[in-house]
This record gives C-alpha cells, structure tokens and sequence, in this order.
C-alpha cells in the first residue's frame, strides 16, 4: 500500500508556499543569487534526508498513539517530490500467534530497493528494544541515492495515558536500499 504524506509529516498543516523569493526561508549556508535561494548538493541531500526520517519517526509516533503500536513500514520521496508511505501485509502469525516484524522489515526494504530509481531518499521505521535504556523505542532509517545516510532513535515508555516518548538519539546505519 502506497500512501502519500503531506509535507513535513503526517501531521503537518498550513497553506502552500506562493514560490516567490520573497517567501521563500534562507537556511544557513544556502546561497542568495539573482533573488533566489540555491542550496548546494550536501544541503539538499540533508534536508531530503532529514525530511524523510521526520516523517517516518512521526508517522510512527502518530501511529503509536492512535493503534497503540505499528508494524515496520517505508517512507518514500519521490522524484516528483511527493512523500508517500510504504506499508505491507502483515502475512501469517508464527506458531505463538505472533507478527514476524523482522521479515516484514526485510520486506520493506525490499520494495524501496525495487523501487529505487525513482525516489531521491527512502526511510524506513520499526519497533525495536533498547536493552541499553531498559525500554522499547522507534528506529528509523533514511538514506538517499546520492549517498547520505541519517538514522535515529525514540526511545519510549508505556505510560498509563498511553506513551512517553524521550529525546531522539542519533544512531549509526550501514546503507540497505542503495548498497550496490
């Protein structure tokens, strides 16, 4: 299933940018010329990286919030610059009635190679446990085809109103989607 996500993450909301240089937000670094705002390859390659992490870790924590959980899925950014969610089929429960994330993660990742040569960066979002912290929390990767890499991580406690999640971690990530 293929999902598309407003800019920013599931969450975001606001009125679209008119496109003139006079709106447009000059992040440090980027280069004022003729009245525009070029960024270079390493500025973008960040921020696309950054936007695609952000809203797998907020599509993880909404989904969190609302369900109660969620199973491993992918984020995509397309090279028509459009976010979408990629999300699989369960398939079957294991002898103890269980979901096999680790396979469905396998199988996300599987798609987004697949799919690859159409998307300037991908992310991907799991459950894992923390042993380190003596809880669960949401690890997310993003990667992009020019060779960045971001990955993070949420650590979170159950809480009796429903989650508690602590300041995000950067984490290391050897690169899946684009490894050949």
């Amino acid at each position: 299933m293929v999902e598309n996500i407003p800019p920013g993450g599931p969450q975001a909301s606001g009125t679209p940018a008119s496109g003139t240089p006079e709106d447009a937000v000059q992040e440090e670094g980027a280069v004022q010329e003729e009245g525009a705002v070029q960024e270079s390859a390493q500025e973008t390659i960040s921020r696309e990286l950054r936007e695609v992490l952000g809203a797998a870790l907020g599509t993880a924590q909404e989904h969190m919030e609302q369900n109660g959980g969620f199973l491993p899925f992918g984020v995509t950014l397309a090279d028509d610059g459009e976010l979408r969610l990629v999300m699989i089929s369960p398939g079957e429960l294991d002898a103890d009635g269980n979901i096999d994330a680790g396979t469905m993660l396998t199988d996300v990742i599987g798609l987004l190679r697949q799919g690859r040569e159409g998307y300037r960066a991908v992310a991907f979002a799991s459950d894992v446990t923390l042993p380190e912290h003596g809880t669960d929390g949401i690890h997310a990767a993003a990667e992009h085809r020019s060779g960045g890499l971001m990955a993070a991580v949420v650590p979170y406690d159950v809480t009796t109103e429903g989650f508690s999640f602590r300041p995000l971690e950067a984490d290391g990530h050897e690169p899946t989607v684009w490894s050949d």
